[in-house]
């Protein structure tokens, strides 16, 4: 009888072996054969019009998003949320993959600004931009450009030099 259950145990083991080598020679010919690219950047770029004519149409106040932005920037998320503060968002990386946002609400501006760039503080000194007074907020995570208009308020924020955002603000358009 010991003779009998020593054997199984032996084949147990063996047999659980060779199906891991089974399983692994799998998983190999699955990695080697099928195509990946390590290059391939892994974040897609959103194509946001779509949301911006709807956001255009619903929102209170001229929905700001760039025109002409140049190489390298790409769009990745955008939202529009009509019954929390007509909030727009727009988020791009910079060509050197900084995070920019551009953010638009009817919300009070104070409590506004200080949830979309996480904390940041008005250092009393402002931006002339395309024409437009910005007031310039930095913070432990993002600074801002912020503009106060007629019932809303824009912020162009984000982990991007002051001069990306400077660029961003300066494309942005309210118009078609």
């Amino acid at each position: 009888m010991e003779r009998v259950a020593s054997k199984r145990g032996k084949q147990t083991v063996r047999d659980m072996f060779l199906s891991m080598m089974v399983i692994t020679a799998v998983a190999g010919g699955i990695y080697v054969f099928i195509p990946h690219d390590e290059k391939a950047d892994p974040i897609e770029a959103v194509d946001f019009r779509v949301e911006l004519a709807t956001a255009r149409r619903a929102a209170p106040y001229p929905v700001a998003a760039p025109d002409d932005l140049g190489k390298g920037w790409k769009s990745t998320s955008v939202s529009y949320e009509g019954a929390a503060g007509n909030n727009w968002h727009l988020g791009f990386l910079d060509p050197d993959r900084k995070y920019v946002a551009v953010e638009q609400s009817t919300s009070p501006a104070r409590k506004y600004v200080a949830q979309v760039t996480r904390n940041a503080k008005n250092t009393g000194r402002t931006e002339d931009v395309a024409g437009r007074t910005w007031q310039h907020w930095e913070g432990p995570k993002y600074d801002a450009l912020v503009l106060h208009d007629k019932g809303s308020t824009t912020v162009v924020t984000g982990s991007a030099p002051k001069a990306r955002l400077v660029e961003m603000a300066a494309a942005l358009k309210t118009t078609p």
